[in-house]
């Protein structure tokens, strides 16, 4: 994959998202028409994506089109299934996908038959392949080099060793090695990588099973930090420390700022995650999704433009991520409304929380 950054940058997302008003016909328009808007997830695996993108989503074709309606499949890590269900989004005759693939590669001959049917696809979050007329993710080399920089801080700080267990997505993403190499360009040549997994599924169990090996093979004593990819595998590495009878973890890092993420970290059992703009990239992609309904170009909404293996110059838009400690959770998750304190510090943890100076 290969983005050519126009003079705009994603910072601008935010006044983009009030010009995709106009460029989409603005009020008078949206309160005339109405179609449907098909959007296809990949997982249950990864809490975001119920939680927070799909619900985003919809409340944000609402708003650029209220008599717009939403058909929503969730193939739960299923490239068949996944394949299934877009195909029964043509046939009932959907104006536009969002599609957020569960397998990059295996959906493009569906993408294909989209294209023949002229339903245009935004690809949302990981780039498929085939003819994809949009694309909206977060920056995944800047994901991973906050992960990298933030475990060499954490293993620094705490006066660790250098060996580090990575715990990788799974392989049918690219955005997985788009993390990886991003973490590798911080921690090359910096750390030992004693073990490197890939997870399948992007799967707690699987990160477990994983990770169980790691401090098998190595010992605990011997594993300095964890490069944990997101915050399901990192539940599954803390989960496997814990199962080994650890009691003081090594830093470990995530992605998604899951609100079970954000509770380790205030409890000391997770070191970061990486918050990524949700709310930014789910209108980013509901705009998307309007204009090209409309028939209209992408001009006012992209930022940037990306080469897939299969698909030249998609308009599209890559945001900037944010690194999440105990530190700053409060200027980052809370300011941004993510959570509200009072969600994120349960009775258990309100003496952590007041630590963490997270209460009022």
């Amino acid at each position: 994959m290969r983005t050519r950054t126009r003079h705009l940058v994603a910072a601008l997302v935010a006044g983009l998202m009030t010009l995709s008003l106009a460029a989409c016909g603005g009020d008078d328009v949206a309160d005339t028409d109405g179609f449907t808007v098909g959007l296809l997830l990949p997982s249950r695996a990864v809490p975001r994506w119920e939680h927070s993108d799909k619900p985003l989503i919809e409340q944000r074709l609402k708003e650029l089109c209220p008599r717009c309606t939403m058909e929503y499949a969730n193939a739960e890590n299923d490239a068949a299934r996944q394949r299934e269900q877009l195909m029964s989004m043509i046939t009932k005759g959907v104006e536009v996908l969002i599609l957020d693939a569960a397998d990059t590669r295996a959906v493009r001959s569906s993408i294909q038959e989209a294209r023949k049917a002229d339903i245009p696809v935004v690809s949302y979050d990981r780039l498929a392949e085939g003819p994809i007329s949009g694309y909206v993710t977060v920056d995944g080399g800047q994901v991973g080099k906050l992960q990298g920089e933030a475990l060499l801080k954490a293993m620094s700080d705490r006066g660790n060793g250098e060996n580090v267990v990575m715990l990788n997505g799974d392989p049918t993403s690219p955005n997985a090695a788009w993390y990886k190499r991003g973490t590798l360009s911080v921690i090359k040549g910096k750390v030992t990588i004693s073990r490197s997994y890939d997870i399948l599924g992007w799967s707690k169990d699987n990160a477990h099973t994983n990770m169980s090996a790691a401090i098998a093979a190595l010992g605990p004593d011997r594993i300095d930090g964890v490069l944990a990819v997101n915050d399901s595998i990192a539940a599954g590495a803390v989960a496997a420390f814990k199962s080994a009878g650890v009691r003081k973890l090594p830093p470990i890092t995530g992605q998604d700022a899951d609100i079970e993420a954000v509770r380790r970290i205030i409890r000391g059992e997770q070191y970061m995650t990486v918050y990524k703009p949700f709310a930014a990239e789910a209108d980013t992609a509901a705009a998307m999704a309007v204009a090209l309904a409309r028939g209209e170009g992408l001009d006012d909404v992209s930022t940037t433009s990306t080469d897939s293996s299969t698909t030249e110059d998609i308009p599209s838009v890559l945001l900037t991520p944010s690194a999440v400690t105990v530190d700053n959770i409060e200027r980052t998750l809370v300011k941004d409304g993510v959570y509200t304190v009072d969600q994120i510090c349960t009775p258990e943890l309100r003496r952590a929380c007041e630590k963490a100076g997270l209460t009022r």
